[in-house]
């Protein structure tokens, strides 16, 4: 005799399967909300990050810091790149120290800066074309920008001029192109200086005509990284509307001596005026004034830069000459960021590197700008260039740093694996 079952009553069959069908019915909804509500998110997240870069500093200051021991080293070596000139391989020309090497700049409020990705900035700046304008530190900083770029493509040089000072890479696989651009003053000069910094008289200087050297090439450019600095320091007569009008520290006496603060001044103004009134509109980094660290002397008369770490930020000294430019440029910039159009908002951009450039004395290269200056044993004749930047190392990889973030930061970048920060 086999085991009874009663049977289920046919509505109660029928409850159940509307039941469990109308709970299928509830989970495809509740999936299909969740999943519009993460698209939702998302969405948010990837349209707030540009609006959050309005002012890319306010989180943590990327410009106010200190620089921490890093045990990690370089990014890349003067065996990995060939893209250092020889003034600046402090490595090769026999540097005895390398502590330089072995430190990493840390804005205050956040973590270390993480390293310039080249690989995410050649994918994000495929088709664009980039220039460094101004002087010898703008040379300074594309080499190291190269040695950086380099390690994912090897670029081709694809134009120079007569004396290299100018000069054009393209790496093909990203179709993306890299300008330096010779401009020392930014303005239109009659420069009669050597390769060697020895002048044959004065310089000449148009406070009211820009360098056509930039200003003609202009509509080529997506993003532009532009400064000016040091050379105001030389001796130079200046001129407007084609006249004399007074000069710095000439050797006529009969001219009206004008302060470099004025000269400076003058030719910002013009710069930024040219900016924010082209019609072409690219993407502009003006980098802040870098200092130099020379000590018992100027480059000309024995002074020396033989410090072994970085400063502290209140150990800077005085500095009261470097801050009266830097403090120049931070107002013209503002000036010309408040003139550009609301449409523009955020086309301007201020590298304020200044301040952790001045933090670091012990990253030029001194002596070491030629090879193994001491090597026959006579210090006679050795000039130390306590301007340009040992590479690798000191604050220009820094500087590079500091560029990638404030890129990703603005959307101009999308970091790698992920479609927005």
């Amino acid at each position: 005799m086999g085991v009874y079952y009663e049977p289920v009553p046919v509505r109660v069959q029928k409850k159940k399967k509307e039941v469990a069908r109308g709970l299928v019915v509830l989970m495809l909804l509740l999936s299909v909300l969740l999943s519009g509500l993460a698209v939702k998110l998302l969405a948010h997240h990837c349209a707030s990050a540009p609006e959050r870069s309005a002012t890319p500093n306010a989180r943590c200051g990327l410009f106010d810091g200190e620089w921490v021991p890093d045990s990690s080293g370089p990014a890349y070596t003067n065996a990995s790149c060939r893209f250092i000139e020889a003034p600046q391989n402090c490595m090769t020309n026999g540097k005895p120290d390398d502590g330089y090497l072995y430190w990493k700049w840390k804005p205050y409020g956040c973590d270390v800066l993480p390293r310039f990705e080249g690989k995410t900035f050649l994918e994000g700046m495929s088709g664009k074309h980039w220039a460094l304008v101004g002087d010898s530190i703008l040379r300074n900083h594309v080499q190291s920008l190269l040695c950086l770029l380099s390690k994912v493509e090897d670029p081709t040089v694809v134009y120079h001029d007569e004396t290299w000072r100018s000069r054009r890479w393209h790496f093909p696989l990203h179709n993306f192109t890299l300008s330096l651009v010779w401009a020392p003053f930014l303005a239109k000069a009659e420069i009669s200086e050597d390769e060697n910094g020895i002048s044959s008289s004065e310089n000449r200087l148009h406070l009211d005509v820009l360098d056509a050297n930039w200003i003609s090439q202009w509509n080529g450019f997506d993003y532009v990284i532009i400064s000016a600095g040091q050379w105001f320091l030389k001796p130079a007569v200046y001129l407007e509307n084609g006249a004399a009008i007074g000069c710095h520290n000439c050797q006529d006496r009969s001219q009206k001596e004008i302060a470099v603060e004025h000269s400076f001044r003058r030719c910002l103004a013009k710069v930024f005026e040219f900016i924010t009134t082209s019609s072409h509109k690219p993407v502009v980094f003006y980098r802040t004034w870098s200092p130099s660290h020379f000590e018992k002397g100027e480059w000309f008369s024995g002074g020396t830069c033989d410090r072994k770490v970085p400063f502290k930020p209140r150990q800077t000294g005085d500095r009261q000459f470097d801050r009266v430019m830097w403090r120049i440029e931070r107002a013209e910039f503002a000036k010309a960021a408040a003139d550009d159009g609301p449409g523009n908002a955020g086309r301007l951009k201020l590298l304020d590197t200044f301040e952790l450039s001045l933090q670091r004395p012990d990253a030029h290269a001194g002596p070491y700008k030629t090879y193994h200056p001491f090597q026959t044993g006579s210090t006679g004749g050795v000039h130390n260039d306590c301007l340009h930047w040992c590479l690798p190392g000191g604050p220009v990889e820094a500087w590079n740093d500091i560029l990638m973030q404030m890129l990703l930061e603005d959307g101009g970048l999308r970091p790698r694996g992920g479609a927005c920060i």
